[in-house]
């Protein structure tokens, strides 16, 4: 397939601006199938991004939910649901630095930069391919929640809202995880890392439990960090309250962590 791409490109030379754009877009799109068939190939992914996430929702929902209060409509399974979302929408973001890591290693980053395709496509077929790998985990934990009793007291509008505020928020963590690929280039390194800051960030939050049952020092900082803030709005989007503040919070964290890491990931990318 990515062979076709050399075959029939035209030089570069004779591309327009418009050209370059739809050539890129096309090569992205390519890069970004090649991805999602290797994720329904290997048993692996399929178990960390979907039964991983499940086994959470069953675990919480019937081993601590009994010892967990909270105060929201329909209790802890409603409380539960969009944290969990959000965490595993998070957590599908290590198939992006695993894969590149692995790519690095394998010597497949090196072909596709011999190759007459635009450089982007690599970094942007990746992110289009772990969107649509994040919506089906998403869809998939969703309809595991309603299983269990989740409900939706917002309305499906705002329903759907939080739907597409927990995967964009997994995307800009694929964002991070991209540029930690492409910066450590070792597969064992990435997966250590990743479980270094993303497992306190998750689980230092609101996600689980009510950060007032915390540690008052350890509120400080589980009251103003991104996953925090970004669940709390979309639980307000799933069960109704004050989401207007929390919206533009979510929403500048999300753009602020896209826009930081971006760059870097392909800084980093060039360097490779």
């Amino acid at each position: 397939m990515v062979s076709q791409i050399v075959k029939d490109a035209p030089k570069t030379a004779e591309l327009t601006q418009i050209e370059r754009l739809r050539y890129g877009i096309s090569d992205a799109l390519i890069v970004s199938k090649r991805d999602l068939l290797v994720w329904l190939r290997v048993p692996a992914f399929i178990f960390f991004t979907i039964i991983q996430p499940v086994m959470f929702v069953l675990l919480f929902r019937y081993v601590f939910g009994g010892a967990i209060s909270v105060s929201v409509p329909g209790g802890y399974v409603d409380y539960l649901m969009p944290g969990i979302i959000a965490q595993s929408a998070a957590f599908a973001s290590f198939g992006t630095a695993i894969g590149l890591a692995k790519e690095i290693q394998l010597g497949v980053i090196d072909r596709f930069r011999s190759m007459p395709m635009a450089r982007s496509a690599v970094l942007l077929g990746r992110l289009i391919a772990d969107t649509i790998r994040l919506v089906v985990t998403v869809i998939v934990i969703l309809l595991v929640g309603f299983a269990v009793g989740f409900r939706f007291h917002n309305g499906v509008g705002a329903g759907i809202l939080m739907l597409i505020l927990g995967a964009v928020f997994g995307v800009a963590i694929c964002c991070v995880s991209a540029y930690c690929g492409l910066a450590f280039k070792n597969e064992e390194t990435v997966q250590s890392f990743g479980l270094a800051w993303l497992f306190p960030l998750t689980f230092v939050s609101s996600a689980f439990v009510p950060v007032n049952s915390m540690p008052g020092w350890l509120q400080v900082f589980a009251k103003h960090q991104p996953v925090t803030i970004v669940i709390n709005e979309m639980r307000s989007l799933a069960l109704g309250g004050p989401a207007i503040r929390g919206g533009i919070e979510s929403v500048l964290w999300l753009i602020a962590i896209i826009a930081v890491f971006i760059p870097l990931a392909v800084r980093s990318y060039r360097r490779v």
